[in-house]
């Protein structure tokens, strides 16, 4: 049995973390939130520490240190940007750092984590999902097998609503969430460039608030892409079933069917971690500077090969 901290303890992503420490048959020692509504702690460690204080929390967890309890790892699941400095609390207190993804906001703060993992002998790893769920393993077997060349056409449309409070809350924020192309779409782009090979171009044609677009060349891909968080952009015969999330993945004008098994993917993600197979900065390295390019680079316009859900927006 291994010992947790989690910092975020009151965010949206909690949970999967919670449920994975404990399926993994692991022990929550303390946790984190400067909110206080963390009452899903009952359903699965009651007995852990709570803190709304960083500096009482960096206290209690040096204290338990010196008293020979040791935390192994660290689950952050904090807004994107205090991911760097989360890691490196975790590092500098001999534990190991599990963070959700973005794992860091820009390329070259992977480039000083991965000397701090070197000078501590401790590691970084994240939540990559989406490479545990089987469809997606499926795709990556057949891309793998296919002929020295070719070049698989994808489209990918992610849009997921989001009301009023969205653009209050950090999310909002760009510099705190790195915009819409980060916040919701950096698993998808580690997900296309694990199965399709390394970015070779990369192409904005929209970029707004609430909704991004643009054209990825990798080595075995041409990619589309638009992602949203406006109920608008949802099509309307998926609207007429009350639904606010549409997401699909086409290869060669075939749907990829993963609408099913993500519920367990965190615990899989933990499994593989506990193991010393997880996913670490190296792995994450690609889809940081491809969402990095993405809100550095001017949109083009109407230009190329864009993706048709904005040809009329």
């Amino acid at each position: 049995m291994k010992n947790f901290s989690i910092i975020g303890a009151a965010g949206y992503i909690a949970p999967r973390h919670l449920k994975a420490i404990k399926e993994t048959g692991n022990n929550l020692v303390s946790a984190l939130d400067k909110h206080d509504c963390v009452g899903i702690l009952d359903s699965y460690f009651p007995e852990a520490d709570f803190f709304v204080e960083f500096e009482r929390f960096d206290r209690h967890t040096d204290k338990l240190k010196r008293q020979g309890v040791k935390i192994d790892y660290v689950s952050i699941c904090t807004p994107n940007y205090l991911h760097d400095s989360h890691i490196r609390f975790a590092l500098r207190q001999g534990a190991h750092a599990i963070c959700e993804k973005p794992i860091v906001l820009n390329p070259w703060n992977i480039d000083a984590l991965v000397e701090i993992e070197k000078e501590t002998g401790n590691r970084v790893s994240t939540i990559l999902q989406l490479r545990h769920h089987p469809s997606i393993i499926d795709l990556k077997k057949k891309v793998d097998s296919a002929p020295e060349g070719k070049m698989f056409d994808v489209d990918l449309t992610y849009i997921t609503s989001r009301g009023h409070w969205y653009f209050i809350s950090w999310k909002g924020d760009t510099q705190k969430s790195g915009g819409i192309a980060t916040n919701i779409g950096v698993h998808f782009f580690d997900m296309l460039s694990w199965i399709f090979g390394d970015v070779k171009e990369n192409i904005v044609h929209l970029m707004e608030p609430n909704k991004a677009a643009g054209y990825l060349q990798l080595q075995k891909a041409r990619v589309r892409w638009f992602l949203s968080s406006d109920f608008n952009d949802i099509p309307q015969n998926i609207k007429e079933k009350g639904q606010r999330t549409f997401r699909s993945i086409t290869i060669e004008g075939t749907e990829l069917e993963f609408s099913e098994g993500f519920t367990d993917l965190h615990t899989e993600s933990y499994k593989e971690i506990l193991k010393g197979n997880g996913y670490g900065l190296t792995d994450a390295r690609t889809s940081i500077q491809t969402v990095y390019q993405i809100r550095n680079i001017q949109p083009i316009g109407l230009k190329g090969e864009y993706h048709p859900f904005i040809k009329n927006l």
